[in-house]
């Protein structure tokens, strides 16, 4: 069997920018570490009971959501996995609505329907988590082509893990962005392990994405997924380049969860040598260290620490006062005109 592989082969992308703005990064670094904290306490809620269904944590792989997020532009549109907290989190959704949604609460994102797998806020352009895999890069480049038609200026960034690169809709997307030249960014997050299969076993080039960039004339890039400054050094300019109607791109950030696929998944497939050596690469320590280096002071980086964990509990505590969703609800939302009643006119009657 193949193995897998603690770090990328190669760097084609951008190496780490001494010249982004301490700003930015700090932009960064507070972003990962509320996704971290909410993800963390969100683990615990799970086995408290309070969530609702299944979870993917993506303990591990912030950086890649936080280093795109600060690179775009507020309009611009993010399609995620089921994944897809920390995406969610990086575009601005609120996280009381999150945890409500994990919890089905009334006040969740999706009013309690979607569960932690169908994570959407259209408010801040988070446009799904889709659960189905490989089913949102051709939505995704539809609304890059919408974009494009109107003239918006607007950038659709699509998020996908590894095991999408061995589905159809990867080929396809890909081929018709390219040939459209479409506005659009996709985004492999590489963590290795396609659910429970290392997709090196899987697949027979080395880089599942980056190596089948170039048919359909796409430069290849890899990245350290866990590099905060190269992902968003990366993202600001295949994102500029598709701003400037240059194209789509394809981008492999390699990464790893710290985690199993889900929360039913204690992830002991993988060795343990490989687990410790990638823990230690973890992105948000480094992302500190680089911080300090750069003259932000420790009780300052602290300080974002505790807001966070603060933002954390007040979400927690606002979705755990809110109300159910009303008895009926269930029908709504299920057909195009909001309810499911015309399933049952008698045949010949009206339905209007």
């Amino acid at each position: 069997m193949a193995t897998t592989r603690p770090a990328p082969a190669r760097t084609d992308g951008p190496t780490a920018d001494d010249r982004i703005d301490t700003d930015v990064r700090l932009a960064v670094y507070r972003t990962m570490v509320e996704c971290r904290t909410f993800e963390t306490r969100a683990q615990e809620l799970f086995f408290e009971g309070l969530v609702r269904g299944t979870t993917h944590l993506g303990v591990g792989q912030e950086a890649v959501a936080a280093g795109f997020a600060v690179a775009m532009r507020s309009d611009d549109y993010s399609f995620a996995t089921y994944r897809g907290h920390n995406h969610a989190l990086a575009r601005g959704a609120p996280m009381a609505g999150l945890y409500a949604e994990l919890f089905g609460r009334a006040t969740g994102l999706m009013g309690g329907k979607g569960g932690s797998m169908h994570i959407t806020s259209v408010e801040h352009h988070m446009m799904g988590s889709y659960a189905i895999v490989g089913a949102h890069l051709p939505i995704a480049l539809g609304a890059a082509w919408s974009a494009q038609y109107r003239e918006s200026g607007q950038v659709a960034v699509c998020f996908f893990g590894d095991g999408t690169t061995n589905i159809g809709a990867f080929h396809e997307a890909l081929n018709m962005a390219a040939v459209w030249k479409a506005p659009v960014v996709f985004v492999c997050e590489n963590n290795l392990y396609m659910e429970y299969t290392a997709i090196s076993s899987v697949t027979a080039v080395e880089h599942p994405a980056a190596d089948r960039a170039s048919a359909y004339g796409l430069e290849s890039i890899v990245i350290d997924g866990n590099d905060a400054d190269e992902v968003y050094a990366t993202a600001r300019r295949v994102i500029g380049r598709a701003r400037k109607g240059e194209g789509p791109s394809l981008v492999e950030a390699v990464t790893y969860r710290h985690g199993g696929h889900s929360r039913a998944d204690a992830g002991k497939y993988r060795p343990e040598d490989e687990v410790k050596e990638w823990l230690a690469r973890d992105p948000i320590p480094r992302a500190r260290r680089r911080l300090e280096e750069a003259g932000v002071k420790a009780w300052a980086l602290d300080e974002v620490e505790a807001d966070a964990k603060a933002k954390v509990k007040a979400a927690e505590d606002e979705a755990k006062a809110a109300p159910e969703p009303a008895p009926e609800t269930l029908e709504t939302q299920v057909w195009t005109d909001g309810g499911s009643a015309w399933r049952t006119t008698p045949r010949g009657a009206s339905r209007a």
